[in-house]
């Protein structure tokens, strides 16, 4: 037995739902455009490059052990830096850091690589991948297992130290724009 795959193998799809077609690509897009979500920087650093993209794929695996799960398309800089370092930093946003945001989602005309870090102030926690000072709250992660699907990489990873956790407002994406969640 493999015990790197956690696939359960005695389990198959329903035969009569394999066969019924999914919604479009443009369908879903509509439909996850009314999924509110909370506003990531995802960064790594690897021989002195870091990179970074925003992100709102990222989801709490298990608290024992803390894992999370960080969803990266396979086509961003960043990906390629996260596969080589083992390691990577989830910054979760404040409300007012819709700047950060927008410069690493490629929203920023002439903000590319190196430059988006130019946004926020970064310093760095356990892996050396760029934590974002005053995020709502950092995960700093080693990348434990890495599954291949479609378009994406995910990466299962576990928390090796957290910083923030102020109670801040929250930054969240919603409707295809960035928004202010105050409590």
């Amino acid at each position: 037995m493999n015990e790197n795959a956690n696939e359960r193998l005695d389990w198959t799809p329903a035969p009569e739902l394999r066969a019924l077609p999914t919604v479009s690509a443009q369908e879903h897009r509509g439909g996850m455009r009314n999924l509110a979500a909370a506003v990531t920087v995802i960064t790594s650093r690897y021989a002195g490059q870091r990179a970074g993209l925003t992100a709102t794929a990222v989801v709490s695996v298990t608290a024992e052990p803390p894992r999370l799960a960080v969803f990266v398309n396979k086509n961003v800089v960043a990906a390629d830096v996260i596969l080589k370092s083992g390691a990577l930093c989830v910054n979760v946003l404040a409300s007012q850091q819709d700047d950060v945001a927008k410069a690493f989602a490629g929203m920023v005309d002439g903000v590319h690589g190196e430059d988006r870090f130019g946004y926020g102030r970064w310093n760095a926690m356990v892996t050396a991948s760029p934590a974002l000072e005053g995020a709502l709250v950092n995960f700093d992660c080693r990348v434990v297992k890495v599954y291949d699907e479609s378009t994406h990489y995910v990466f299962l990873c576990e928390v090796l130290a957290t910083a923030g956790g102020a109670g801040e407002d929250a930054l969240v994406y919603l409707n295809g724009a960035f928004r202010q969640i105050a409590h």
